[in-house]
């Protein structure tokens, strides 16, 4: 299965510009944790005449200080858009969707569409992900259309899963609007059964359902469309839930039988992610689904918060998903 031109991009093409934004939220924790340390140096007597004995601990704190201070002033390009981090593992949706479909999916498709999207914005504005596919069709920019669809697609599609058993179930009202637009959950099951089998959605697309008017309305796209793009050959509205049916996210377990692939689907489906995004889409808000604080609130991966250790007179701060500084023995 190929991908449309304005999504070709090389993996290392991604690698340079999937951190772009990620280096905006750094510098802002970094110059936290630089304050931090200066506080941390008046406990110590940085600020005033040293002792002949000053410790190690001191003489790298007031280097960091200085280091932080660096990084926060300097000034680096950023690339238009990064790669999410799957809020789950891998093999997290088996048995509805395997682990080596979500390696492929995610590693390797959509980080083209991120090194496609990035490739064709390179030295230009970078505008927010929601507002590049809203107007990427009346802008002709196949790229943005593409690539830039196919990005915000995947972020909001990995967003919406959740382990088995771990999704909760449709809320109240969205439960009320499902029965009055299809007459029941499982006649919205029913209706993705028909309207994204392969006789209905021909090659690939997404299924997709919106809230259009305060309502619920089933739908589907070609390629990477979405109904947030003006123009769309679809329902426009804001979506809520959207069923992926390229061949790359099914393919490497169920071949051929795309309507099994839509059947297990069901069982990995978010819906405590969905009901927040239908709160929303009530008020006129779509999802931002390309910030990691959206994908570390998902609430399909709740873990449980674990004290950082510390000792002496040293103290610890964690950045992001993955740096801890230790500022202790």
């Amino acid at each position: 299965q190929s991908v449309g031109k304005g999504a070709q991009g090389s993996m290392a093409g991604a690698s340079r510009t999937m951190t772009g934004r990620r280096r905006h939220w750094g510098t802002a924790a970094l110059v936290v944790a630089a304050g931090l340390v200066v506080l941390r140096s008046k406990q110590l007597s940085f600020l005033g005449p040293q002792p002949a004995s000053t410790s190690r601990r001191e003489v790298l704190g007031a280097g960091l200080v200085g280091s932080l201070a660096g990084l926060a002033g300097s000034s680096r390009p950023a690339g238009a858009y990064e790669l999410p981090p799957l809020p789950y593992a891998y093999d997290a949706l088996e048995p509805a969707i395997d682990e080596a479909t979500m390696k492929v999916h995610h590693d390797k498709h959509h980080a083209t569409y991120i090194g496609g999207i990035n490739g064709a914005l390179e030295g230009s504005e970078q505008p927010p992900l929601l507002d590049l596919i809203k107007g990427a069709i009346k802008s002709g920019k196949r790229p943005h259309r593409n690539a830039g669809g196919g990005v915000w697609n995947h972020d909001f599609f990995w967003l919406e899963m959740a382990p088995p058993g771990t999704g909760g179930k449709p809320s109240a009202a969205l439960q009320g609007a499902i029965d009055k637009a299809f007459g029941s959950l499982d006649g919205l099951k029913d209706k993705f059964a028909t309207g994204a089998a392969p006789a209905a959605l021909f090659g690939s697309g997404w299924a997709w359902v919106v809230v259009k008017d305060g309502e619920l309305v089933f739908t589907t796209t070609a390629n990477q469309d979405n109904p947030l793009m003006e123009g769309v050959d679809a329902v426009e509205g804001i979506p809520i839930l959207g069923l992926d049916v390229w061949e790359h996210a099914y393919y490497l377990k169920y071949q051929n039988r795309r309507p099994e692939y839509i059947s297990a689907w069901w069982d990995v489906v978010n819906w405590n992610q969905v009901n927040a995004w239908y709160e929303a889409a009530l008020e006129g808000k779509a999802p931002v689904v390309d910030a990691p604080p959206a994908a570390a609130a998902l609430v399909g991966r709740k873990q449980p918060k674990q004290p950082e250790p510390s000792s002496g007179n040293g103290f610890r701060m964690r950045l992001n998903f993955e740096t801890i500084l230790d500022f202790g023995n």
